[in-house]
This record gives C-alpha cells, structure tokens and sequence, in this order.
C-alpha cells in the first residue's frame, strides 16, 4: 500500500512538472510584449521623478518670487519667476513622458495578449492535427 501510495505521489509530481514547464515558454511576441511593458513601466517611474522635480522647482521659485516681492528685490523676484517657469516646464514635459510611457505599457500588453493568442491557436492546431 505504501509502494502504490508512493508511486501514485510521484506520477502526481511528474505530471505536474511537466504541465508547469510546458506552459511556462513564452513566445517572442510575449516576451517582446512583456519587455515592452517593463520599459514602458520604467520611463513612467523616470517621469514621474521629472514631475515631483519639476514641482519642487516651481515651488521654490514661487517662494523666491515672493520673497523679491516683499523685499522689495527686484533681481530676486527675477529670479524666482524664471525658476518657476522652468519648474512648470520640467513638470510638464514630466507629464508628456508619463503619457509615452503608459502608450508603451499598454503596446506592450496588446502585444503580449496577441502572442499568448497566437500561442493558443498555435497549440490547438497541434492538437486537432494529432487527432
């Protein structure tokens, strides 16, 4: 009973080792779209630091700003109004690499749908022409 018990547990884990490596090989469309996708996933997080450094830069050229204002500093207030003009640009081209980005992602996925598609049909022709 043991010897068949043992036997049975070992056809179980072939078994199941088998069918996890069979399903785990992608094919090149998948793996372009998940490279694709990883990309796309980086440029966001670069963007997103563009953004929050941008922001950071217009805040503090606002606080300069303010402060030549009420200094009456005049070169100062200069100052500040240019930084933060430069933070709002920084921000905004923050903004359009986020956008390029999320477009990359979403490629990605459609490409990488389209390859398991296609792996899919691919496995199921095999099969209908082993029958």
């Amino acid at each position: 009973m043991v010897r068949s018990l043992i036997r049975t547990a070992m056809l179980v884990a072939t078994v199941a080792l088998s069918a996890s490596a069979k399903a785990g090989t992608p094919s090149p469309a998948e793996a372009e779209g998940n490279k694709m996708e990883k990309q796309g996933n980086v440029e966001e997080k670069a963007a997103n630091a563009e953004k929050a450094e941008g922001a950071k830069m217009e805040k503090k050229g606002k606080a300069k700003q303010e402060a030549g204002d009420k200094n009456d500093n005049p070169v100062q207030e200069a100052a500040g109004k240019k930084m933060k003009k430069k933070g709002h640009a920084i921000e905004k081209e923050g903004e359009a690499r986020g956008e390029a980005a999320a477009e990359m992602e979403k490629s990605g996925n459609n490409a990488e749908a389209a390859g398991v598609k296609a792996r899919k049909n691919a496995e199921k022709a095999k099969a209908d022409a082993k029958k």
